[in-house]
């Protein structure tokens, strides 16, 4: 069967299954194309429901077999260089099988530029009244349920209503509106077909939660005119100048080629720019794209505030439910900062001896000996006076900066280099921003978790950045390798600016919108 995949002139290659790929690959088969998907990780059985390894599993072959990302990523952060496995998928559906499929919209001065709300880079290429159609598309494909954002300025016509929340949920949106703030129920793509379980931050064994593998491969395949090979690391993108023809990968070690008359490249904003680096010729003698040596810069994630609340007294939450989010302060004293929603988990006693250590070693009481010890009797009274806690996330947005960038990693061939630095305004926003939420929270039992900034590693974009000026960007406002005729770009590498939001649905918006720029101008 390889031997006629590989016979055959495709009419898209598409490099990677994640949101981006999965639903770019599931338009294009719609539309009649053949599509042949390249997955680096394994293809997995649909019965699998494990979460991503912990980084203590090193074993490359062995993560690659649970669907995550093998490798370690060396990440020099302010000068600090540390190795460590990135939270990334490597298998059909890529990451977005394992996260907690939340599909939230952006709001419009994230990708415009308005007196009222300036936008840092001027805007992204293309508007948000662009956009629109393919969100509202893309909450249709994904079967995104939840509740309408009171504070929105475009209502979601296609969100499905959610399911009934849980008490603990109801009580502490109950106790938010009585703070001033507004609340709704986040908006989640889970079809909750018979016998879903609901996976929350793990690879689900069944098809209802909506993601790169069961909203976007599985539908093309089902076309027939879709096929994936997984297990099939791209190396190289080759061609002529102006345009590409093939890819050549390894898979169990033997060196392959393919071919088709697009190629989409959807591997991760981490993996993406590394490909492109590695695609040298003497007519690219940088890598594709590079000319301008962007490839790579304005590496972008989000800043994760992380808090917990507890529930009123004499009270309890029993259940780990994600449903609650707001956005009061995505956009606040006219800064941009981000939303804030639950993320499915609860504190206990375990957590918070943890979180209690974590600020003990940034301390002078770290010197005393048995610091460490003493440090589980406020944890005990703490978990069973304040019982059980939910862990809430404020979302804070970064933005471009040329030095922020991913590289091929010089001290391991085919390895991934971060380098990044905090921005001074980054730094002074995220302290406004934990004063806003503290005062937001003013009137709940709440404790911040997170002390020292720290990138979502989970969250890389923006490292193929879009724009119409291409001695600043990589791609055009199509998604189109600028001076390249058939080679484009779908995964979250294309971001302009990161949002004050999770990506997801953004991803998959533009990914249909790429589809059909593709069918337009070929």
């Amino acid at each position: 069967m390889i031997d006629d995949i590989r016979s055959r002139n495709w009419d898209a290659i598409v490099i990677g299954t994640g949101i981006g790929g999965g639903t770019v690959g599931r338009r294009l088969a719609e539309m009649g194309w053949s599509v042949l998907f390249l997955e680096k990780g394994p293809q997995g059985g649909r019965s699998e429901g494990n979460a991503l390894p912990h980084d203590d599993l090193t074993d490359p072959a062995a993560r690659m077999r649970l669907g995550a990302w093998p490798d370690p990523v060396r990440a020099i952060v302010d000068g600090s260089e540390r190795n460590f496995h990135a939270p990334l998928g490597a298998g059909v559906g890529g990451s977005s099988v394992f996260f907690a499929a939340t599909l939230e919209r952006p709001e419009p001065h994230d990708l415009d530029h308005s007196p009222e709300r300036p936008h840092p880079t001027g805007g992204w290429p293309i508007g948000f009244a662009e956009m629109l159609p393919y969100f509202d598309r893309a909450q249709q494909i994904f079967a995104v349920n939840g509740e309408q954002d009171p504070l929105a300025q475009y209502p979601s016509p296609l969100l499905v209503p959610g399911p009934t929340i849980s008490d603990g949920d109801a009580r502490i949106m109950a106790q938010m509106r009585a703070a001033g703030l507004h609340p709704y129920q986040l908006h989640s793509a889970l079809r909750r077909i018979q016998g879903c379980e609901e996976c929350l931050g793990r690879k689900c064994p069944h098809p209802c939660k909506m993601d790169g593998r069961s909203a976007g491969v599985e539908p093309a395949v089902a076309t027939g005119r879709a096929v994936v090979v997984d297990c099939c690391e791209v190396t190289e993108i080759c061609g002529q100048p102006g345009a590409v023809s093939h890819v050549v990968a390894l898979r169990d070690g033997q060196s392959l080629s393919f071919s088709a008359r697009h190629i989409v490249l959807a591997a991760g904003a981490l993996s993406s720019p590394r490909l492109l680096l590695a695609s040298r010729a003497d007519h690219w003698p940088d890598g594709i794209g590079n000319r301008n040596d962007q490839v790579g810069r304005n590496l972008m994630f989000h800043f994760n505030e992380m808090f917990a609340i507890w529930p009123p007294r004499r009270a309890a939450f029993s259940e780990a439910a994600k449903s609650v989010g707001f956005r009061d302060l995505y956009f606040a004293e006219g800064e941009r900062f981000g939303m804030v929603q639950a993320m499915g988990l609860n504190v206990g006693e375990g957590e918070i001896l943890h979180f209690l250590r974590l600020r003990l070693a940034r301390s002078a009481a770290r010197r005393i000996p048995g610091a460490r010890q003493f440090a589980r009797l406020p944890a005990m009274i703490a978990a069973r006076t304040l019982g059980q806690a939910k862990v809430f996330v404020a979302l804070l947005e970064d933005l471009p900066y040329a030095d922020n960038r991913v590289t091929q990693d010089p001290m391991r061939e085919g390895g991934i280099l971060i380098q990044y630095k905090f921005a001074p305004e980054l730094l002074n926003r995220r302290e406004r921003f934990r004063k806003l939420v503290g005062k937001a929270m003013n009137n709940q039992r709440s404790f911040f978790l997170t002390y020292e900034p720290e990138p979502n590693f989970g969250h890389p974009c923006g490292s193929l950045r879009m724009g119409k000026d291409p001695e600043k960007s990589v791609l055009d406002e199509n998604c189109r390798v600028h001076g390249m005729t058939n080679l484009w770009v779908t995964d979250a590498s294309f971001m302009p600016t990161s949002m004050g939001v999770n990506p997801s649905l953004t991803i998959a918006a533009n990914a249909l919108r790429v589809a059909e720029k593709m069918e337009e101008l070929s």
